[in-house]
């Protein structure tokens, strides 16, 4: 018995759907880095932690935005259009995904970031602390030491 195929794969067409309803909704690090080194236009990436959290650090660029406070302050951080990304602390916290929804309700296209602040930081990615700009070692466990992607 295989255990891996006890449960048959969705055919093709609906494997395909669910895959790219996935990745409607998802983004990881690496790509988040990439578009923030590209300077992409429109992105805006969203800390939804709370003061203390990003004090401890937070990715350059980021605008502070706990969840919270969304319904209430987003549109004096955030211009009408852009594209949002948001980010908690890492895999086994919720929080980006509630950020999310709240700008989906108010009208923004927008994605979780995928391991959040914790991979952003395992992955040897650039951190901004009260100390200026830092970045941990690469855990290898998340990231190859030599690059900043996997090259998936």
């Amino acid at each position: 018995m295989t255990y891996t195929f006890a449960v048959p794969a969705a055919d093709p067409v609906t494997a395909a759907a669910h895959f790219f309803a996935r990745l409607s909704f998802e983004t990881d690090v690496s790509d988040v880095h990439a578009d923030l080194t590209a300077g992409t236009p429109g992105l805006v990436v969203v800390d939804s932690r709370g003061v203390d959290a990003w004090a401890q650090g937070h990715l350059p660029g980021a605008v502070h935005l706990p969840t919270a406070e969304i319904a209430t302050r987003a549109a004096e951080l955030v211009s009408a259009g852009s594209a949002v990304v948001t980010y908690c602390w890492g895999p086994g916290c919720n929080g980006a995904t509630r950020a999310a929804l709240e700008f989906a309700r108010l009208g923004h296209p927008v994605k979780e970031m995928l391991g959040g602040y914790e991979y952003w930081v395992r992955e040897g990615l650039p951190v901004v602390t009260g100390a200026g700009l830092t970045r941990r070692p690469v855990d290898d466990l998340t990231a190859p030491r030599s690059t900043v992607s996997c090259d998936c």
